[in-house]
């Protein structure tokens, strides 16, 4: 896990949606994340959290795993087919080391257990926001969003930067500011490294909401 890069309050305002059946809950998650200045959507239901998603797709989603007849492994199954890329943070009062371990097959960011403090959501969506490139500008979460997915398909292939480098014409330099999320890559560019790797720069914006 990375380490919080500052206070959680100074961390850019991210679009979230959160699904549980408890109102208290619901209301609760509004006097810790509405004074941050987050942008909190809540839904009572797995319906109303895909269409939340289906009508503006937020940052991150809140997922909690016990919600009546709902079980939160197969809401979390049907996040993962419409919205493979998206951030999820597990939240439940019933945490086990197995459901642990079967969320995290799942990609699941991480997995807070209630009842916690303000500063541990703050803290874990903090951490979210460093690891995914969100909040902040359109072209900042762009830059962080396409350097991310370079690196999972250069290192899919096993290639190291300098292997990149050879098949694309881009200096180690350059991929090397790419990846970290420094540098945004011109067209041409993009088009050199995605050729090299044998990917469709569209699949890579589309996976980073653009």
């Amino acid at each position: 896990m990375t380490e919080t890069p500052g206070p959680a309050g100074e961390q850019h305002p991210l679009s979230i949606v959160a699904v549980d059946d408890d109102p208290d809950f619901r209301e609760y998650l509004h006097t810790v994340l509405d004074p941050a200045g987050h942008d909190l959507r809540t839904a009572s239901d797995p319906a109303m959290l895909y269409e939340a998603c289906e009508s503006r797709l937020p940052d991150v989603v809140l997922l909690d795993m016990k919600m009546g007849e709902a079980e939160g492994s197969d809401v979390l199954g049907e996040i993962r087919r419409r919205w493979p890329k998206l951030c999820v943070v597990v939240v439940t009062g019933y945490p086990s080391l197995e459901t642990m371990r079967q969320t995290f097959k799942q990609d699941v960011f991480d997995y807070v257990a209630k009842p916690f403090s303000p500063d541990d959501l703050l803290r874990v969506l903090s951490q979210a926001a460093e690891a995914f490139g969100l909040g902040g500008r359109p072209q900042d979460r762009l830059r962080a969003a396409l350097g991310r997915q370079i690196r999972l398909s250069r290192t899919g292939r096993g290639w190291t930067l300098r292997d990149l480098s050879e098949h694309s014409g881009v200096s180690v330099s350059q991929l090397s500011s790419i990846e970290r999320g420094a540098h945004l890559p011109s067209v041409e560019s993009l088009l050199m490294i995605a050729t090299a790797l044998d990917e469709q720069p569209s699949s890579w914006l589309a996976a980073a909401g653009f």
